[in-house]
């Protein structure tokens, strides 16, 4: 990267899985990282032709005793010297066992510079009610909490952490402040927050802890894109990883533990409430001109071998899917130079206690 760039030089790790066509897990998370001036060694955890979205796909899983031997290869020739863990999908309870390892030894070989190693967890269970991996990924998950830096997880794993069901602000904070408080997590961003499912916004909810475990909470909103897309939880946090990088040297807060501002910072002027404002004026302009360009490229499919039979149900689906593929080569502007005045954070907190306000409806 630029020598005047506002993102320090930073060597990531990342563990998560790898498509051969499309853009989720390391094949996401790794070309924006890199994009972005990151250097970036990949671990991947599956090696699939495409994701799951197209509901057919063949490929292998990775081992948790592969995951170890690559990372012994990786110390045994001394390349461990990473500033972030990213750590995304594993296809098992010892998989996810095996990435704890990792960050722990990782964590363990920064002791002696604070603020030198940052683990961000991208703890991918599942989504919209339902565990797309087996039960027994979960307690695993949640002995890993307190090891982790950051966690990402969207509104249903945070339900699964936290042991609390979301339905409201009330919930939402109970849970936040659950996770902060009994696993001790620096930080925590729920990354799809919604309690309305007609609602034209949802939010991204975050939080930096306090010395006395109490939360600091913060929420941008952003508007529904009526679409599905397939990678962009793995888009967030690699975007997250570089602009929470960015934000934490402005603030000079690098050789911090974990991170963590001062007490008297306030919740909509956290370093990671500036970086969540950027990832999100990045994505927000990328999937909506992936939007916008679906309909010419599924017009463009028009005629080919899919035609050549009726096209049944299965067959359209395929296309959509192919279609909604995330436009990243296309839009790199929009990752190094996010635009979006109306992304901004705000504090969902008063002395007095919480001040809810649209989309949330609260209970407290």
């Amino acid at each position: 990267m630029p020598s005047d760039s506002p993102v320090p030089e930073t060597r990531v790790l990342a563990i998560a899985s790898h498509v051969v066509y499309g853009y989720v897990g390391n094949t996401m998370a790794a070309f924006v990282m890199q994009v972005l001036g990151c250097e970036v060694a990949a671990l991947n955890t599956v090696q699939f032709s495409n994701h799951t979205a197209y509901k057919q796909c063949t490929g292998t899983k990775t081992s948790a005793d592969e995951i170890r031997v690559i990372y012994d290869g990786l110390k045994q020739s001394s390349l461990t010297a990473f500033d972030v863990l990213l750590s995304g999908y594993a296809p098992s309870a010892e998989a996810v066992e095996a990435i704890g390892a990792i960050g722990r030894d990782l964590h363990f070989r920064s002791t002696m510079k604070p603020g030198s190693f940052f683990w961000v967890l991208d703890p991918v269970m599942g989504d919209q009610g339902r565990l797309y991996v087996a039960e027994d990924v979960v307690p695993v998950y949640k002995r890993l909490l307190r090891e982790a830096d950051l966690i990402l997880p969207n509104q249903f794993e945070a339900e699964v952490l936290a042991g609390v069901q979301i339905t409201s602000l009330g919930a939402l904070k109970e849970a936040v402040g659950k996770l902060h408080r009994e696993h001790r997590v620096p930080h925590i961003v729920v990354t799809s927050v919604s309690f309305d499912a007609s609602s034209p916004t949802l939010s991204v909810v975050g939080s930096t802890r306090r010395a006395d475990g109490s939360p600091r909470f913060f929420a941008v909103d952003v508007p529904r894109i009526d679409c599905f897309f397939s990678g962009t939880g793995d888009m967030f946090a690699a975007l997250t990883v570089v602009r929470l990088r960015e934000a934490v040297a402005a603030a000079g807060l690098s050789d911090v533990v974990s991170w963590v501002s001062p007490d008297d910072v306030g919740a909509a002027d956290l370093p990671l409430a500036k970086a969540v404002e950027k990832v999100l004026a990045s994505m927000h302009a990328v999937l909506r001109k992936t939007k916008t360009a679906m309909g010419e490229t599924l017009k463009g499919m028009e005629g080919g071998a899919l035609d050549m039979e009726e096209v049944s149900e299965k067959r359209m689906h395929l296309r959509r899917t192919k279609a909604s593929e995330v436009r990243l080569v296309r839009n790199l502007d929009d990752l190094r130079h996010p635009v979006g005045g109306e992304f901004r954070a705000r504090a969902l907190e008063t002395e007095a206690g919480w001040t809810p306000t649209k989309p949330f409806n609260s209970d407290s």
